[in-house]
């Protein structure tokens, strides 16, 4: 047995191999189909039409300090791995303000290989969630999306994205832990919760963090087809479906209730440890928050917030 069939040293030679296992990737193919036809009904065809690809495709990571990893890395790994026509290509790229090395999430160094000012003319951007965007990522942004087949949003990477203008009068998603605050920031977008990804046109706003896998991968389906998005899956060994089903988020469609044992933050909806939290009182009711912050934008205006939250 020749070792090099064999070795793991690389994952490219890896996917090289599994090419020959044809009927487990038909199997898969077929449960996956089966699947499918028992989840709910996706939006209507004509909101995200099939692309078409004539010849590599280039995809822009918008990133910034603080930028969440799986915002990024996850749909950068599928269309790194899709199993796409060898005359097709996904050719990745990030983009910054300054080619100076970011802090992403949790310290990860990253070098961007464009400003905004020299970057390629994108068919696909990716925004994941990060700091607040300067005036030249929304503009480049703004301007570019009249061009792209898809310029997403994940997580809240969807902030980004509705303070371009863009979403204005369209329905998004982000992620769950932000439904109120975006919600409040954007009164002219219409939120959709427990969706997984939502789609308008060239527009798409996937949910938090894993939920950009998904939506990449439904990208890669709208190119090349669902048998290619589904061997892209396989490779991956990604068992999560939520790429063929955008209202798969039903955990997250209910809004959560504050209660005195469990209280959630008036601003963001998240859980919040009342030992530590910050904390301020209105009309004899205590509210905790998970941050400074959002203690900040509570006492500018409680009102907004102050519900049926029984918090003492």
């Amino acid at each position: 047995m020749k070792t090099s069939a064999l070795t793991f040293a690389r994952r490219d030679f890896l996917f090289g191999a599994t090419r020959i296992g044809v009927i487990a990737a038909l199997a898969f193919f077929v449960l996956i189909q089966i699947s499918a036809s028992a989840a709910p009904a996706e939006p209507a065809a004509d909101s995200a039409p099939p692309l078409k690809a004539s010849g590599p495709i280039p995809v822009a990571f918008v990133i910034s300090d603080g930028a969440v990893v799986i915002d990024f890395c996850g749909p950068w790994e599928v269309f790194r791995d899709a199993e796409v026509p060898n005359d097709h290509s996904f050719q990745l790229y990030t983009v910054s303000d300054r080619t100076d090395p970011i802090r992403a999430g949790g310290g990860m160094k990253i070098v961007p290989d464009y400003t905004f000012a020299n970057a390629p003319v994108p068919k696909v951007i990716v925004i994941p969630a990060q700091s607040e965007p300067s005036k030249a990522m929304l503009d480049w942004i703004r301007q570019s999306s009249k061009n792209t087949d898809v310029t997403m949003s994940v997580c809240t990477g969807a902030f980004v994205l509705a303070k371009t203008g863009l979403l204005s009068g369209k329905s998004a998603t982000t992620f769950h832990g932000a439904f109120k605050p975006f919600a409040a920031q954007f009164p002219d977008i219409q939120l959709k919760r427990g969706a997984r990804f939502v789609e308008n046109g060239n527009l798409a706003t996937a949910g938090g963090l894993s939920s950009g896998i998904d939506l990449a991968l439904r990208v890669v389906e709208r190119y090349f087809g669902r048998e290619a998005a589904a061997n892209t899956a396989y490779n991956m060994e990604y068992q999560g479906q939520g790429w063929m089903n955008p209202n798969s988020n039903e955990a997250y469609a209910t809004e959560r209730v504050s209660t005195v044992e469990h209280p959630l933050c008036p601003v963001c909806g998240m859980d919040v440890d009342p030992a530590t939290a910050p904390k301020s009182v209105f009309k004899t009711k205590t509210y905790y928050f998970c941050s400074g912050n959002d203690k900040q934008t509570f006492d500018a205006a409680p009102e907004k917030f102050v519900t049926s939250d029984s918090n003492r």
